[in-house]
């Protein structure tokens, strides 16, 4: 069974991003006992034992609303003195520059307060009297001193917009409190915009970076332990009682006084922390970590030291997904004065608010009136154009960094030529919709010409090259969907692309979309996906591999220097056909490269349910559909009667389900046309043959919005025995896995299961259809004013091991496919999954990244 960190149901997308943590074992073991507490020497990161003072008494089981002792560090002969090396308050001295414009933020060593024991006890509770943020940007006060004048943005401030996600469901109040978080940074202190933005993602770096946390939970444990004096068993009773270890570093240090008021953390010194923590490798390294950790924890006040411990384990638990953060990006610049952003700003320009208008736009909101006035249609015309121009450049170059830089030095109206689509930096890639037969197919597309492509068993990889300008010699990267680099895995592959460049002298650089599938090296034959994912997924050595591979390309996005996205499909399959033939190199190891086998509508819907049945009988999971060209389809009748028509582009829209691909599994085709990606977060006591093992099992999807997961459905079918067995062990009654209580968040709705599983799996299921439910409250409201959804005959598939619980499927998806379903099957109108299956018994367990377009 799988056995990963929880992540945060609140971060981008959807899409895979770099890890905040590589190594993260299961929280099972985030309250092991330290058998001895130790103070870290930060430059050598060797630990020496030393006595920390009298051990606090938790009373947590026994007695309601009972506290722990304070430690009293006066009484310790050697009592052990923090200093937050990179971590103090930086202030200003009278007459130098605004640090908003400094490239650092930070001041010279001689500038920064000279911090002196004072004995006695200091409360490190206590957090600044921020104004609230999650008002209407309109109407909050950015003039308003948000911290001391002159000095760089404090974490408490990242802290308290945190909060205020956390305490809200509004995708309103998320947006507003975005937006007001960016534009109050962009206006006292620029340097800060960035690590906020990684630290709002919850992560550290581009998903494509090597850059990883890397912190155990272990690491995580033992400096609570060290910083707060708890037993392992009191903290092991704290996350019992909450289930978040956040919550558990904030009690834990609620009653610890220090014997020196520490300085405030920073938004930069935090993330510049958690850099180092990345950086630390070799022998050594947990000790180091360890180190960072306990610094930033005893300097953290209040709410800081929940979200910092929240952040270490990926689980932030806010509802500000990607998508809302480009969207308050584009809002706060929008807002942003020209001056601040380096007075380049053009006074037509079509992103930028003027001065005058913002101005104009915030009195007519501070009078309470509603907003028909011509200067706020054309603020709120500026707010679409810019959240448009900016989610559209980061899906093509998915990076802060080097976005954050093109806004300082043009502002958005020269965004999308400052960040350009670049080889060797990922593109989102293109996703197909479901359909569930080639009838519903036909209904869309009508008379629209199409392919249809065999929709290979393998894994999605977006293949980069470009030839080298001094010594020749090309650079290859490999992507995967969720555009982590998997170059390493794959150097068969990048040897293939070398020799098409030796073959081309030409050919200097491209982006090709693809599929890579395991083959016989002897008739090229297709193998599982199971043969490809026993593969080591990096760092490969040619004389290691065992398992051939062949690129199967479908589609070019960039051709020598020309951005191909806006090109119709048509005129990109050709070009790729053209200038990218079949390859096969006579070097021992090097992979293969050939075309999706492929049917042209054009050739009859005879010659395309021929090519169907051929899908079914081979390797292939089916049929990816795609337009050839641009046209215009039409939609549902209007209450009216009219029927309208939509344009249907045949472009490559990056990080979008879109029409134009359409995807045709062979497996339930008659049933749902696409699998779920669901979480376990319950069971019951199994009878007959299953006693001793869970069965039924329940099923959940995200709700995105509320940052929670909401359970759907019983499971009972495509289980083994195997499987069975492992499930006891993994999740065993009593253990950190499985309680009697719901300790996680998670609504059951009508359903109670016998125990409740910590959701930190993600399994692939299939179903027959959705159904509206009485019992399960998924999409509750969507379709329905007193019914959820819910999966009727729901069969286990497979464990997603590539697949973090931010990845699951959400209740958006859930309703979008029961809408599309309707008309198409009697059985979608009601019944819900009673649970009375027949299970299918599994040969296999897959276990490794598929495609998923």
């Amino acid at each position: 069974m799988s056995k990963r960190a929880q992540p945060s149901l609140s971060s981008s997308s959807q899409q895979k991003r770099a890890k905040l943590v590589s190594d993260q074992s299961s929280l099972k073991d985030f309250f092991r006992s330290s058998p001895t507490l130790t103070s870290h020497d930060s430059a050598a990161g060797k630990g020496k034992s030393k006595a920390l003072g009298p051990e606090l008494v938790e009373q947590l089981n026994t007695k309601k609303g009972a506290t722990p002792e304070v430690i009293d560090l006066t009484s310790d002969p050697e009592p052990t003195i923090y200093r937050v090396s990179g971590c103090e308050t930086l202030s200003a001295t009278p007459g130098q520059a605004d640090v908003r414009d400094s490239p650092g933020g930070a001041l010279d060593a001689s500038d920064r307060p000279s911090w002196k024991p004072v004995l006695g006890k200091h409360d490190i509770t206590a957090q600044p009297n921020y104004q609230p943020i999650g008002v209407d940007p309109l109407v909050y006060d950015i003039q308003k001193f948000p911290w001391p004048a002159n000095t760089p943005a404090p974490y408490s401030f990242l802290v308290h917009a945190l909060v205020t996600l956390s305490g809200t469901r509004s995708r309103i109040v998320i947006l507003n409190t975005l937006t007001n978080t960016l534009r109050t940074l962009l206006n006292w202190h620029r340097p800060s915009l960035l690590p906020s933005l990684y630290l709002l993602s919850n992560c550290l770096s581009p998903p494509y970076s090597l850059v990883e946390l890397g912190i155990g939970s272990s690491v995580i444990s033992k400096a609570i332990q060290h910083i707060s004096g708890l037993s392992s068993s009191a903290l092991r009773r704290l996350y019992n009682s909450s289930g978040d270890p956040g919550d558990v570093a904030f009690e834990a240090k609620s009653n610890v006084r220090t014997l020196i008021p520490h300085p405030p953390l920073l938004i930069t010194a935090v993330y510049n922390s958690l850099l180092n923590i990345a950086k630390s490798k070799g022998q050594g390294a947990a000790n180091q970590k360890q180190a960072i950790v306990e610094k930033l924890l005893v300097a953290a006040k209040g709410e800081e030291s929940r979200y910092l411990v929240r952040t270490l384990s990926q689980n932030l638990r806010v509802g500000a997904v990607r998508t809302s953060i480009l969207i308050a990006l584009a809002r706060a610049l929008v807002l942003t004065s020209p001056h601040i952003l380096g007075g380049f700003v053009r006074e037509d320009s079509p992103y930028h608010g003027t001065s005058q208008s913002v101005s104009a736009v915030q009195s007519i909101a501070a009078e309470g009136k509603k907003a028909f006035d011509p200067a706020c249609d054309e603020l709120h015309e500026k707010f679409t154009k810019a959240e448009a121009l900016v989610k559209r450049v980061f899906v093509r170059h998915p990076n802060y960094e080097h976005i954050v830089a093109g806004l300082f030095n043009g502002g958005l109206d020269s965004l999308e030529v400052r960040v350009p689509l670049t080889v060797g930096i990922p593109l989102h890639p293109t996703l197909g919709s479901p359909t569930r037969s080639l009838d519903e197919i036909y209904d869309r597309l009508g008379d629209l010409p199409f392919v249809a492509e065999f929709k290979y068993d393998g894994q999605r990889a977006q293949i980069h090259g470009v030839r080298g300008v001094k010594d020749d010699n090309p650079s290859v990267h490999i992507f995967s969907r969720h555009l982590e680099d998997m170059t390493t895995k794959y150097p068969d592959i990048v040897h293939l692309v070398r020799c098409i460049f030796e073959d081309q002298p030409q050919l200097q650089s491209f982006i090709i979309d693809s599929e890579i599938v395991a083959i016989d090296p002897g008739d090229g034959g297709l193998k599982s996906f199971q043969e490809l994912s026993n593969r080591a997924r990096k760092d490969v050595e040619m004389s290691d591999i065992k398992i051939s591979v062949c690129v199967f390309t479908f589609d070019l996005v960039y051709l020598d220097g020309e951005v191909l996205l806006a090109r119709p499909f048509r005129e990109r399959r050709s070009l790729l056909r053209s200038r990218f033939p079949p390859f096969l190199s006579c070097d021992k190891g090097a992979g293969r490269l050939d075309h999706v086998e492929s049917c042209e509508s054009e050739n009859g819907r005879d010659a395309i349910e021929e090519f169907w049945q051929k899908a079914v009988e081979s390797r292939s999971e089916g049929l990816m559909i795609k337009l050839l060209d641009s046209g215009t389809i039409q939609e549902d009748r209007t209450q009216k009667g009219n029927a309208r028509r939509k344009p249907l582009p045949a472009t490559y829209e990056p990080d979008k389900r879109t029409s134009a691909w359409l995807k045709l599994k062979k497996d339930y085709v008659v049933g749902l046309g696409d699998t779920l990606d669901m979480v376990p977060v319950g069971a019951w006591h199994g009878n007959g043959r299953k006693a001793g093992w869970w069965s039924p099992v329940l099923l959940a999807v995200r709700d995105s919005s509320n940052d929670c997961l909401v359970a759907v459905c019983k499971c009972m079918s495509g289980f083994s025995d195997t499987f069975y067995k492992e499930m006891v062990a993994h999740y065993s009654e009593g253990s950190d896995n499985c309680s009697t209580q719901p300790l996680w968040r998670t609504d059951t709705g009508g359903f109670r299961p016998d125990v409740y599983f910590r959701p930190h799996e993600v399994w692939e299921i299939r179903g027959a259809d959705i159904t509206l439910s009485p019992v399960s409250l998924a999409a509750l409201g969507m379709v329905s004013s007193s019914r959820g959804l819910s999966l009727r005959f729901p069969r286990f598939i497979k464990t997603r091991e590539d697949k973090l619980l931010e990845q699951a499927s959400t209740v958006d998806f859930l309703a979008q496919m029961w809408k599309g379903q309707q008309g198409k099957s009697a059985t979608a109108q009601g019944g819900t999954d009673d649970g009375d299956l027949v299970d299918v018994e599994l040969d296999t367990e897959e276990v490794a990244e598929e495609s998923d377009y």
